[in-house]
């Protein structure tokens, strides 16, 4: 069951992915998108920054929602926004994972395989989260994993819903 549902997460999430790059890529001629200093996420949706080549500068009320050409309120999603981190080189690093309230999560190209892993610890998620639904306590896991406990409190809670 949480493996259909992982699955049907991650084809949503390509599914709005992908137009969102193809669509910058006819507006903008931005070919590698994914790599761009002004690509935002607000956990659901792609973001871009169009102030920098419409309007003159960064600003976070030009955020616009690529697949759709919405503007977001700001001052909503600012709680959620998440800004990919980049290297010295110019290419994303990591991105902090917005599912989770305390949890710092993040996923990065040369990290986990790509995989989602506690920034403390840096365990990842799925291996965390295996040992706990094979009968291993909260306290356990955070002790084995360097994971603290209301992290993994947080990323138990989120994947309870999801299982729901």
């Amino acid at each position: 069951m949480r493996a259909d549902l992982a699955e049907t997460l991650a084809a949503t999430r390509i599914f709005r992915i992908r137009p969102a790059l193809q669509s910058l890529d006819d507006q903008m001629g931005i070919d590698h998108a994914l790599a761009s200093k002004r690509l935002y996420s607000d956990g659901a949706e792609l973001l871009f920054d169009y102030a920098e080549t419409h309007f003159g500068g960064e600003d976070p009320e030009r955020l616009v929602v690529v697949r759709s050409g919405q503007r977001v309120f700001s001052e909503i999603v600012m709680d959620y926004l998440q800004k990919i981190v980049y290297g010295e080189d110019g290419y994303p690093t990591s991105i902090g994972v917005p599912a989770y309230r305390y949890a710092a999560v993040v996923v990065g190209p040369t990290m986990s395989f790509g995989a989602p892993f506690f920034r403390a610890g840096g365990a990842r998620v799925a291996d965390v989260m295996d040992r706990f639904w094979a009968g291993e306590t909260l306290a356990e896991v955070s002790e084995e994993f360097g994971v603290p406990l209301d992290e993994l409190e947080d990323v138990v809670r989120v994947a309870s819903r999801r299982a729901a």
